[in-house]
């Protein structure tokens, strides 16, 4: 267990300048079962890790290294309550379920890393503290240790919050994966994080997983039982026509084909992109269209099955959601304009990204692109790779789940940046008038929805924008402090804030409502695990 040491919990009986002897302090500690303070002084030479037992690996890096002293010291524990539970984040009442809380560990090391706060119940946030926090954390790392495998090794922080204590377990992504709750077992044992919730992997994704682990994704695997004519030629060379001539030999610069035992065989993508019998051998990879009537799936007015290779079914589906959602008229002082529903580039774009990044080796799940009366859903199977949250890839963040599909679209040009593709889409819709675009895992597979209706932005009024303004302090606000600085009583301020806090803008953090202390925070979006 990774431990870092904190001077709020410094044994009163190290020196300082005693170095490297105050480690048995902390050994005698641990092989007590904990029952001092695990603590110690600065070391007398630079030293990154101590193995003092089997479970208790001190890590002096923080202590040695004053900006990195702890991973907290940039974020209060209250800007840390007041972000919203998510992929990266969950809040804990206390260890009185060890498995749940095992799952989200397992979770965390499996997708995009973590942060578990125990001590903070999970619905209404009111902050409980815990009682033992020492006890807890050597019971946790316990835990870790002896329920989790491949061996976890989190961080474990105690953080003093007014006279109470929480404590709050970091987890880090982990290229050896998948981690799994032991008494599961591998195959019922592993999870993902999705949102805010843990899901138990299937088969496919606890492959993905072990892939990721080995760098190798699965459309480069090699396709031994087949030679180079499993390839249709004519047809990669129509699809290249518009950008270049293409050759025989480009065939393995790109991936399509590879070399295996002197041989040269077609890679699992070149089969996906351009296999004869590509159909055959991955009977998922097209894409599934249909127009619904309304709001819902309750009744469909339109579908298509577009089998054909996934170049040109990209332009086929395109086709289907622009025919489906028609255009609107946008009328200025001096003409009128008509303006498709969908702005082309992000349509293209979330199309494109849906075959570069769908998980082929998932089994009946399709890419699918549903359009309704007033937004397009284009769904495609893999949720996103391990490491990756929604909030790293808005920010331009990229990686590629297959690297043969992903160059042969940057080739055709239908790729333009690594890792802009998020970017162009949010700008093509907010430059059209049109909510962003939205991002989510559902199941086991990833969803872009494109609003079809420009809708007018939420306006808070003058009374609301100052009290936003005013909760941006990193410390929050008391109810009074609010009241007395909007001119309103303290019954109106708690109605506004009350209405603030139902759209999501604001939070309050304290141990309950009738909490003297509570203060007030604008909501922040959920950090990632090393921000």
């Amino acid at each position: 267990m990774s431990i870092i040491l904190r001077p709020a919990y410094r044994n009163p009986r190290a020196r300082a300048d005693d170095g490297m002897r105050d480690i048995a302090p902390i050994a005698r500690a641990e092989r007590g079962n904990l029952r001092g303070p695990l603590v110690a002084a600065v070391p007398a030479r630079p030293v990154r890790r101590v193995e003092i037992s089997r479970r208790c690996v001190v890590n002096y890096e923080a202590w040695t290294r004053p900006a990195l002293r702890s991973r907290f010291r940039s974020m209060s524990i209250e800007d840390l309550l007041s972000r919203p539970e998510g992929k990266v984040l969950e809040f804990k009442r206390d260890l009185s379920s060890p498995q749940p809380v095992l799952r989200t560990l397992v979770a965390f090391a499996n997708s995009a890393g973590g942060r578990l706060v125990i001590g903070v119940s999970d619905g209404h946030r009111d902050v409980v503290g815990v009682s033992q926090p020492r006890v807890l954390e050597e019971r946790l790392a316990s835990l870790i240790a002896d329920s989790i495998e491949p061996r976890l090794l989190p961080e474990i922080e105690i953080i003093p919050w007014r006279s109470m204590h929480l404590v709050v377990v970091q987890v880090h992504p982990r290229a050896l994966r998948p981690h799994c709750v032991r008494s599961e077992g591998n195959e019922r044992g592993t999870y993902v994080r999705l949102g805010s919730t843990n899901r138990r992997a299937d088969a496919a994704l606890i492959a993905e997983l072990s892939r990721r682990s080995t760098w190798v994704g699965f459309d480069e695997q090699p396709v031994p039982e087949l030679d180079s004519e499993a390839i249709d030629f004519a047809a990669a060379s129509e699809c290249f026509a518009e950008t270049r001539r293409l050759r025989r030999k480009d065939l393995t610069s790109l991936g399509i084909l590879r070399e295996h035992e002197g041989r040269s065989v077609p890679s699992v993508g070149g089969v996906i992109l351009f296999g004869i019998e590509r159909l055959d051998r991955h009977p998922d990879a097209w894409i599934q269209v249909g127009r619904f009537a309304g709001r819902d799936k309750t009744r469909i007015e339109d579908r298509a099955e577009l089998r054909d290779y996934p170049v040109l079914a990209i332009e086929q589906a395109i086709a289907f959601v622009e025919r489906s959602t028609g255009v609107r008229a946008e009328i200025s002082r001096l003409r009128r304009r008509d303006v498709r529903a969908v702005p082309p580039a992000a349509l293209r774009e979330a199309l494109v990204n849906a075959v570069a990044h769908a998980d082929y080796s998932q089994s009946g799940a399709p890419i699918r692109v549903a359009v309704f009366d007033d937004r397009v859903e284009i769904e495609n199977p893999g949720i996103l790779l391990p490491g990756l949250t929604i909030e790293d890839i808005r920010d331009g963040l990229s990686r590629l789940r297959n690297r043969v599909i992903a160059r042969v679209l940057m080739e055709l040009g239908l790729i333009e940046q690594w890792g802009s593709g998020i970017q162009r889409m949010v700008s093509a819709c907010t430059g059209a008038g049109l909510p962003e675009p939205g991002f989510a895992e559902v199941g086991l597979r990833f969803r872009v929805t494109l609003h079809t209706v420009p809708v007018a932005p939420v306006v808070a009024d003058d009374v609301e924008s100052a009290m936003l303004e005013f909760l941006g302090a990193p410390d929050g606000r008391s109810t009074a402090a609010i009241a007395a600085h909007i001119g309103l009583s303290t019954r109106a301020t708690q109605h506004r804030l009350a209405k603030l806090a139902d759209r999501g803008l604001v939070i309050a953090i304290g141990t309950g409502s009738r909490d003297p202390r509570r203060r007030w925070f604008a909501v922040r979006s959920a950090p990632g695990p090393n921000r």
